[in-house]
């Protein structure tokens, strides 16, 4: 599994050509304390970029953005009772859906981890 960053600030962790995705804990930190999450349906299908979901927090409400193009296959279901698992575990289980990836090659512009760091580094 390789796991990838997007600028929006989620990350997409690949197995094969199925990807599970969610939030980085830079964003949940500069959201705050997380109590909703609206998640996309099964077989909903999304281009690269697509709003996907939508977090909401005591600060703001934020959209998530699809870091591929593909359909999502399965979602977090846990997330509607318990949102705060974005907080106290954005990428283990605080993941928000699956998605099958239809173009691989998207992935190359997306950042590795050191990228991402070095990213948000800049925003400090």
């Amino acid at each position: 599994m390789t796991i990838y960053f997007s600028e929006d600030h989620e990350w997409i962790n690949v197995d094969g050509n199925v990807g599970t995705v969610g939030i980085t804990n830079y964003a949940q930190n500069a959201l705050g304390d997380i109590v909703f999450v609206e998640v996309p349906g099964v077989g909903d299908e999304f281009e690269k970029g697509d709003e996907v979901a939508v977090v909401e927090s005591v600060k703001a409400a934020s959209e998530i953005y699809s870091p591929v193009t593909g359909e999502v296959t399965a979602i977090n279901e846990d997330l509607e009772d318990n949102a705060a698992l974005v907080n106290t575990s954005p990428d283990v289980d605080g993941w928000f859906f699956k998605i099958t990836i239809s173009d691989t090659s998207e992935l190359e512009g997306l950042l590795d981890e050191a990228g991402y760091k070095a990213f948000t580094a800049g925003l400090e």
